[in-house]
C-alpha cells in the first residue's frame, strides 16, 4: 500500500496504516466518540450500542460482540477500531483476512486511557492529537485523596457481577479515593452472590446506570445499612471526550468535595 507504515498496536499487532484514514468503523462507543469529537466525517460506521455523540448518522453494525462482519466490509473502511475486551478476537481476525486494518486498543487505567487514545488517533487514525485529549489528562493529573472509601461496584444483577481487579472503572474510583473491595478478586467481572457481596462490609455501593442500569427504585434496596452512589455509567467506564468531564461529575455524584474529587 503505498506510502502505508507500519504500526503496532497496543495489543503489539504490526497493522499497516494507510496513508490516508478517511474511511473508519469503530466497534467500541468510546472510541467512536473519540473519533467523532476528533474528525467525524471520518467515522463511516459504528455499532449500535454507540449513542455518544447523540445523532450520529453513520451505518450501523450490530454489537460489540456480534459485528455485521458483512456490512462492515461493504463499507471499505480504511481502519477498524475494537478493544480487547469489548470485541471478539474471532470477528477481528475476519476482518484481517479481509484486508481491512484493524487497531486493537487495551485499556485497564486512566493513564492507559490516555496513552491509548494518543495512539490510536494520531498513529491508527492519522488525526492531530484533539485538545479534548489534553484537557482530559489536565483533569486527571490531580493527586488522589488521602481519605479512602471501601466500595462494591456491581455491573449486573440477576445474577449479581461486581467489578473485580484491573479495570478501567476501579482505576477511575481508585483516583477519586474509593477502593474497590474486590480489587484483588482474580477475575475482572466476578458472579458473586449478594449475600458474600454484603460479607465483604463496603462502605459504599457505587450503582452506575450502565451496563445494568440501576436506579433509585432498582438497587440501593438490596444494600440496607450500606451508602450508595447512583453514577454516570458513561462517565465511569467510558474512555473517550468524557474523561475530560468524568473527574467533576463522578465527585459530585459520589458526594465528594471538589478538593478531594
Amino acid at each position: 500500500m503505498t506510502d502505508s507504515r507500519a504500526e503496532r498496536d497496543d495489543l503489539g499487532h504490526l497493522i499497516a496504516v494507510p496513508a490516508r484514514v478517511r474511511r473508519i468503523v469503530s466497534l467500541v462507543p468510546s472510541l467512536t466518540e473519540a473519533v467523532a469529537a476528533t474528525r467525524r466525517k471520518a467515522l463511516v460506521g459504528a455499532t449500535d450500542w454507540c449513542s455518544h455523540p447523540p445523532g450520529l448518522a453513520v451505518t450501523r453494525v450490530r454489537g460489540t460482540k456480534n459485528p455485521d462482519l458483512d456490512t462492515i466490509r461493504s463499507l471499505r473502511p480504511d481502519m477498524v477500531l475494537a478493544n480487547f475486551e469489548e470485541n471478539r478476537e474471532v470477528d477481528l481476525e475476519v476482518l484481517r483476512a479481509a484486508g481491512i486494518p484493524v487497531w486493537t486498543t487495551v485499556v485497564r487505567t486512566v493513564d492507559e486511557a490516555l496513552s491509548s487514545l494518543d495512539r490510536m488517533l494520531t498513529l491508527a487514525c492519522r488525526l492531530p492529537r484533539p485538545s479534548w485529549l489534553d484537557e482530559a489528562g489536565q483533569a486527571w493529573a490531580v493527586p488522589a485523596p488521602s481519605a479512602r472509601r471501601r466500595a462494591v461496584i456491581p455491573v449486573w444483577r440477576r445474577p449479581w457481577m461486581v467489578i473485580g481487579r484491573d479495570t478501567f472503572a476501579g482505576d477511575v474510583l481508585a483516583r477519586l479515593g474509593v477502593d474497590n473491595v474486590f480489587a484483588r478478586h482474580p477475575e475482572r467481572y466476578p458472579k458473586i452472590p449478594l449475600p458474600e457481596i454484603l460479607t465483604a462490609r463496603p462502605e459504599l455501593a457505587v450503582l452506575p446506570d450502565e451496563p445494568y442500569r440501576f436506579t433509585a427504585d432498582d438497587g440501593p434496596e438490596s444494600f440496607p445499612g450500606v451508602d450508595t452512589a447512583l453514577v454516570s455509567g458513561r462517565h465511569l467506564t467510558w474512555y473517550g471526550p468524557s474523561l475530560a468531564e468524568a473527574r467533576g461529575v463522578l465527585a459530585d455524584q459520589l458526594g465528594l468535595s471538589p478538593a478531594s474529587g
